[in-house]
C-alpha cells in the first residue's frame, strides 16, 4: 500500500540549513511530527548542537527549529513501506525541495543517515544540483553511535547555522 507523507515541512525565510530524513516512521506518522519515536535521538542531538533544552511538544519542536534556522523535511513524499523498515521502501516519489530552496537561503543540505542519503542521491540531487552531507543516523537502529558521539559528529551543522 502506498503511503503519502503526512507531515508538512518546517521552514521559513530565515532557515539556513535543511535536514532531511528518509520517510516518517509509524510512530512519527501517529504523532504527526518528525522523529516522534521516543527512542530516536534526533531532538536530543539537535538540542545538544544548539545548546538548548530538548523540546517536548510539537509546538516547542517547531519553534526550536525556526529559532535555530533549521528547515526539516524528508526526501520521500510517498512510498510503499512495511511498518518503519527503511529496507522495505519501494515505489518512491520524492518531495519537491524547491518549496524550501526558493523560500530560504539554504547554506547546506544534510541527510540524517545513509538511507536518506541513498534516496537523496538517487532521486533528488540531480534535480536540484546540490550535494548533501550525510550525518550519522539518530535512529535507535544505529546503536553503534551513542548520544555523545552523535552530538559531536552533528556539531558540523553549527558552523553553517552560526556563521
Amino acid at each position: 500500500m502506498n503511503i503519502i507523507h503526512p507531515i508538512d515541512p518546517v521552514f521559513d525565510q530565515n532557515s539556513k540549513i535543511l535536514i532531511l530524513g528518509s520517510f516518517p516512521s509509524v510512530k512519527s506518522r501517529e504523532t504527526g511530527f518528525f522523529y516522534g519515536h521516543p527512542q530516536n535521538r534526533f531532538w536530543k542531538v539537535a538540542a545538544g548542537v544548539c545548546g538548548e533544552p530538548v523540546p517536548g511538544t510539537v509546538e516547542e519542536k517547531k519553534a526550536f527549529l525556526l529559532r535555530n534556522h533549521i528547515a526539516l523535511w524528508d526526501v520521500i513524499r510517498s512510498c510503499e513501506i512495511e511498518g518503519s523498515s527503511d529496507s522495505s521502501i519501494r515505489n518512491v516519489e520524492v518531495n519537491d525541495l524547491t518549496l524550501i530552496l526558493n523560500a530560504a537561503e539554504i547554506r547546506e543540505i544534510y541527510v540524517n543517515g545513509k538511507t536518506a542519503l541513498k534516496f537523496y542521491e538517487k532521486y533528488t540531487q540531480t534535480l536540484i544540483k546540490r550535494p548533501a552531507v550525510c550525518l550519522p543516523s539518530t535512529s535507535p537502529a544505529n546503536a553503534a553511535w551513542n548520544l555523545e558521539r552523535l552530538v559531536s559528529d552533528w556539531q558540523c551543522i553549527s558552523k553553517k547555522l552560526f556563521a
